[in-house]
């Protein structure tokens, strides 16, 4: 059993939720509500590892607030 973190975004044009694995090509997907989001990046991780483990380009560290004036 593998966790990996997502980075999920909601489109402005077509209100679907968009969710990535930093650094894990190819594992990205989209969704009309969260559970679906969640259920199909499950799906795209668990085909994309069929080959295999693959060797993260990049980690995800968080977030950040950056204040302009």
């Amino acid at each position: 059993m593998k966790t990996y973190t997502a980075v999920i975004e909601r489109c402005s044009d077509t209100g679907l939720y968009v969710g990535y694995v930093p650094g894990f090509p190819g594992a990205h997907s989209q969704g009309k509500t969260l559970d679906e989001l969640k259920q199909n990046m499950k799906e795209v991780i668990e085909m994309l590892r069929e080959d295999g483990e693959p060797d993260l380009e990049a980690e995800f560290i968080g977030t950040q607030n950056i204040m302009v004036a």
